[in-house]
């Protein structure tokens, strides 16, 4: 164990990255908890207030992320300094994207539908960077030889093919897909062969006069759509919490 431990996280830099991921899951939790024990009334937490303005975790998330970067940029690699801010940059960066999406609609939308996204983000977040710390490359630099990472004109065509393949993922609709196929080139490429998903720039581009392409596709992303929203929700409800009820508005009303 403690062989691979040198071999594969110290030896390779790659410390500050673990400590870094795992401060920013922990506070991720931590954040979930207690503010779901707030919501419920119990424990003797509460919100954080000055003269009566609710302060928001992303206020102190974004002062640990700043002090976090600036500090890892101004650190040696191997230093004590390097973990330090490696750990205070986590803890930033799970304050603030456990408030993502109340950026994003800059708006209180925590407990709402709205507020599932910071969810999201923050499991695609650990995912991505797990992958970094299992030793892949984004654009697929990981999948080349040794030799053939001596040629420049190799790593280029490979780097620029699969950033194709990302562009295409995403231009179908296909987010995750995307952001997945950066870090692993094989995600990004069976995004880019399968068919678009209504409504996105490809399928507005391409499936204009092909109706049967068309239809094809809205079959396809209703089908993807029922059997996952369930799970995905179920998930999403499990880590973060239920999202409040949507009021109830009466016919006329508005």
């Amino acid at each position: 164990m403690g062989h691979w431990w040198e071999r594969n996280i110290v030896e390779p830099g790659k410390l500050p990255l673990l400590l870094a991921l795992t401060a920013f899951v922990v506070t991720f939790v931590v954040t979930r908890v207690i503010t779901r024990l707030i919501r419920a009334g119990k424990g003797p937490f509460g919100n954080v207030k000055a003269g009566g303005l609710h302060i928001h975790h992303v206020v102190p998330g974004v002062l640990l992320t700043v002090v976090g970067g600036f500090g890892a940029v101004a650190s040696a690699r191997h230093g004590a300094g390097a973990v330090l801010s490696a750990v205070v940059f986590g803890m930033g960066a799970g304050l603030v994207l456990d408030e993502f999406a109340l950026i994003l609609h800059l708006d209180d939308v925590y407990w709402s539908e709205e507020g599932r996204k910071s969810v999201e983000v923050v499991v695609l977040t650990a995912a991505l960077v797990g992958l970094l710390l299992a030793g892949f490359v984004p654009f697929g630099v990981n999948d080349l030889s040794q030799q053939e990472l001596t040629d420049r004109g190799t790593v280029i065509s490979n780097i620029a093919l699969n950033f194709v393949f990302s562009l295409v993922s995403l231009s179908k609709g296909k987010t995750r897909v995307a952001i997945f196929g950066a870090v692993v080139p094989v995600v990004a490429l069976v995004g880019a062969i399968r068919l678009a998903r209504p409504g996105s720039p490809w399928a507005r581009r391409f499936y204009g006069r092909r109706p049967r392409a068309r239809a094809k596709a809205v079959l396809r992303a209703y089908r993807h759509d029922r059997r996952w929203a369930g799970p995905r929700r179920v998930l999403q409800d499990w880590i973060g919490g239920k999202p409040d009820p949507r009021p109830v508005r009466l016919p006329g009303r508005h």
